[in-house]
């Protein structure tokens, strides 16, 4: 036993040693030289004709605190996107917009859904508890959903597949340190942010209308606490709502909004320093001098091409379907969460790969999600797909979904809708009725500035825009999430 342990320690002792070997050869080795002769420390200073890559480092030092402040921001400023929306178009706290109809072109949402109209709202918890009555599902309709801190991380589902389970329930949001009453019946939901945000569809069975989810989502309630007032409902569906990301010095108006309002994180703090050399600082005016406006500007073009050149050529891990050009547009970090934030450190690009193209994911992925999106990004001949070209998409007779299948064309410069004069973002499996269809049960769907002859009803119209097809899937089967059954990639139409 004695000789064991002597063995092993022999065998740390020779490790060690051979590690400070190597570190030591790593490092510039000191002749021996009489003292009088040094003429200049070692280090201290960069290696003779050295110079500084640009003339203003003032303005490469904000830029680039600008760059890295979007991307490290990225999910809070999407979040912080539907409130600045609502504010837009009337709404106050607990006010709750629901559409009377699928969304359009005019939703300006990160990769939104056309089907299953929305029911989204907002909250500031720095005035109080809010309570939310979420209704049981019925018959006709159902939800599918999140509630989110400013950060996007869940903090709690809604449905059948959430907190409520779809018997629904009082939900009471409580903010950062409450410590004020539980009223019986209601379930607490510790926030840990003021702002709160929450995105919500309205799915309707299949034996109910867009009519019968419009009014289940106006039996939803939302007010304070200790003020009850009746919920006002505003309907979006023909107003412009702007919720998208502003690409240059506007971003950093929404950022300096989320600063002021929100506690940071211990783990930001370091980031929170580096907005305060911007001007972004809880407390103090907002007041970027002409310089650091210029440079934030450029930092946010840059960090938004980055994202985009990152989105268009992901890594190999998100192909769906090996040998084609399909990828995951539900992924998720390695717990199957969408936090991005281990013990060690917080990955800030794969976050913000995750959070640029949408938004509101669910607490955690089950094994058999309620729903899957897949990007194109090439065609069948693994070309990036272009603008102004005309593309076929062959959709199988049969797909293993419990509800539906929908493709949307969305614009790959912005994550939208595509404005069109058809005010039609896609087509979906409730279509396929008015659609012809190929001689094996199959259906070819069409995406380009003009309809191929005869086939209008087949088409999803791009407008000039670069295209980003995505298919989203509803209610997946086994097959389908085993990747036993495919689709077959996009095509060229010539």
């Amino acid at each position: 036993m004695k000789t064991k342990i002597a063995s092993v320690v022999a065998t740390l002792a020779l490790i060690s040693v051979s590690s400070l070997s190597a570190q030591e050869a790593t490092r510039p080795t000191i002749a021996k030289e009489n003292i009088a002769n040094i003429t200049e420390p070692l280090g201290g200073k960069p290696s003779a004709g050295a110079k500084p890559s640009v003339a203003d480092l003032a303005y490469q030092v904000a830029y680039q605190r600008a760059f890295e402040a979007v991307i490290w921001s990225i999910p809070a400023v999407g979040a912080y996107g539907f409130h600045r929306g609502a504010m837009d178009i009337g709404a106050k706290d607990n006010t709750i917009l629901a559409w009377s109809q699928p969304a359009k072109p005019n939703a300006e949402l990160l990769t939104a859904n056309n089907q299953s109209p929305y029911i989204l709202s907002q909250t500031d918890l720095r005035k109080g508890a809010v309570v939310i009555e979420v209704p049981a599902a019925t018959e006709k309709a159902s939800l599918y959903g999140q509630i989110v801190d400013h950060w996007q991380i869940t903090i709690a589902d809604v449905g059948p597949s959430g907190l409520d389970q779809g018997k629904g329930g009082r939900f009471l949001l409580t903010p950062p340190g409450y410590n004020g009453p539980v009223p019986a019946g209601h379930i607490e939901v510790k926030s840990p942010s003021y702002r709160i945000c929450f995105a919500i569809r309205s799915v309707k069975s299949a034996n109910a209308t867009t009519e019968d989810a419009y009014a289940y989502a106006k039996t939803f309630k939302m007010y304070y606490l200790d003020d009850p007032k009746p919920t006002q409902f505003i309907d979006p569906t023909d107003i412009r709502f702007s919720t998208l990301p502003f690409y240059d010095e506007r971003y950093f108006e929404d950022l300096y909004a989320i600063v002021s309002v929100e506690n940071p994180n211990p783990r930001d703090k370091v980031m929170i320093g580096m907005l305060a050399t911007l001007g972004i600082e809880k407390g103090k005016p907002y007041k970027p001098n002409a310089k650091t406006k210029q440079a934030m500007r450029q930092g946010a073009i840059d960090a938004y091409f980055y994202l985009l050149q990152r989105f268009i050529h992901p890594d190999a891990s998100k192909i769906w379907w090996q040998g084609k050009h399909w990828y995951d547009g539900l992924f998720s970090d390695a717990n199957r969460e969408f936090r991005w934030e281990t013990d060690a450190m917080i990955e800030l690009d794969n976050r913000a790969d995750r959070y640029f193209s949408a938004v509101n994911f669910p607490r955690k992925l089950p094994k058999l999600p309620a729903t899957q999106y897949l990007f194109a990004l090439a065609d069948k001949d693994g070309n990036e797909l272009q603008a102004g070209a005309t593309y076929s998409f062959v959709m199988p007779a049969r797909v293993p979904v419990k509800q539906f299948w929908s493709l949307i064309i969305y614009d790959l410069e912005t994550f939208a809708f595509i404005y069109n004069p058809q005010q039609r973002p896609g087509l979906s499996s409730f279509d396929l009725p008015k659609m012809k269809k190929n001689a094996d049960g199959s259906t070819t769907l069409y995406f380009g500035p003009k309809p191929p002859d005869g086939l209008e009803s087949n088409w999803i119209p791009t407008a000039g825009k670069r295209p980003l097809p995505t298919v989203r899937i509803y209610g997946g089967t086994e097959e389908f999430w085993d990747r036993s059954w495919q689709m077959p990639d996009v095509e060229l139409v010539k």
